[in-house]
């Protein structure tokens, strides 16, 4: 079987072509900020980068009428538990009215059924952010008005949960898993036998981050949102890209900042060591949640490289769990085995 994955960011989109589980072309292409600048929404972007997509295709004599299927990164959708969806009118109308906000990973069902329904095969979407399989006792904040929200990294969760558990002997279904997704994102999650059942990550709560400030103390930010010192764009804007490691030390560039600590930056080796504290707190909660019946904690994403950060994770945690380590993120090989699953018979497509 081959088939076309499509994953869409900011000022590139990702796409691999995979026969079977063997990947035959993973180009990233970039996109000019300022060709993507003239368009006022994401939707709006579909042309151009449906357009690039076909012409790399085409370089790499790749033709489309050997593809079995096309999937997409899933957008900011409705709540949805994990699984394989195939692309429908319900799913394309809310990413086009951005039913839970503009993000460019809402063009990639749209990309997908676009390039899929002249060649008549199937469009599908495996595991979006916008995944929710939270008990109900996870939903509780602590104030009625605002409801716990389960925006996580679910599409990288879920592939390394299923990769551990296949060198477990076993499948996703089997295990409690922690997983601890590191990057310039965190999130962090309990995995109850194949259900993300808690977590925390995003822009909500969590450990910070290289760039956003993970949870903070209720009053203290009450203070800030009215203190005059910022206006809402600009608050968000800190929050979300200019906080964590960044706002403390200056650089969002792990590499560095570890470098620093090598060399005895004490500053720099306070920041990580709160990082590493805050990640470990986590996985601890999180093992609460599973009742102490964890049977690994998986420790993935970007950060995942770095031996050191790992050794001190260890260090804080090893004591509850082995910890497993799959560095870097399997979201493009995630996509293609999604869909691969459906189209051998292992699983059954959900409806959106």
């Amino acid at each position: 079987m081959k088939i076309l994955a499509i994953n869409p960011g900011g000022t590139s989109t990702k796409i691999a072509v995979f026969a079977d589980q063997e990947e035959l072309l993973n180009v990233n292409v970039k996109h000019a900020e300022d060709e993507l600048h003239q368009f006022a929404t994401v939707f709006e972007q579909l042309p151009l980068r449906r357009q690039a997509i076909l012409q790399t295709l085409e370089q790499h004599g790749l033709p489309l009428g050997e593809l079995d299927a096309v999937v997409g990164r899933g957008g900011l959708l409705r709540s949805v538990s994990g699984g394989t969806y195939a692309v429908n009118d319900r799913m394309v109308e809310d990413l086009r009215n951005a039913v839970n906000g503009e993000h460019p990973s809402n063009l990639g069902p749209v990309l997908a059924r676009d390039i899929a329904a002249p060649l008549n095969i199937p469009s599908f979407i495996v595991d979006p952010v916008s995944v929710d399989e939270f008990d109900a006792v996870a939903r509780l904040s602590g104030l009625a008005e605002i409801e716990r929200p389960s925006w996580l990294h679910a599409l990288n969760h879920k592939a390394v949960c299923r990769k551990v558990a296949r060198e477990m002997g076993g499948e996703y279904k089997d295990f409690n898993f922690i997983v601890a997704h590191l990057g310039s994102g965190i999130s962090i999650a309990a995995h109850r036998e194949g259900r993300m059942v808690d977590g925390s990550g995003g822009r909500s709560n969590g450990p910070f981050s290289p760039e956003r400030c993970g949870s903070l103390p209720a009053y203290p930010l009450v203070q800030l949102c009215f203190s005059g010192r910022y206006t809402h764009e600009e608050l968000v804007r800190k929050i979300s890209t200019q906080a964590g490691m960044f706002d403390y030390l200056g650089t969002k560039d792990m590499i560095e900042i570890e470098r620093r600590c090598v060399g005895n930056d004490p500053e720099a080796f306070v920041v990580l060591d709160a990082f590493v504290y805050q990640t470990c707190k986590d996985i601890g909660g999180y093992a609460a949640a599973l009742r102490g019946k964890v049977d690994r904690i998986i420790v993935t994403g970007g950060i995942a490289h770095s031996e050191l950060i790992v050794r001190m994770i260890r260090d804080r945690v090893g004591w509850l769990a082995e910890v497993a380590v799959v560095p870097g993120e399997m979201e493009m090989q995630a996509l293609a085995l999604g869909a691969l699953r459906v189209l051998s018979g292992a699983e059954q497509p959900a409806e959106y």
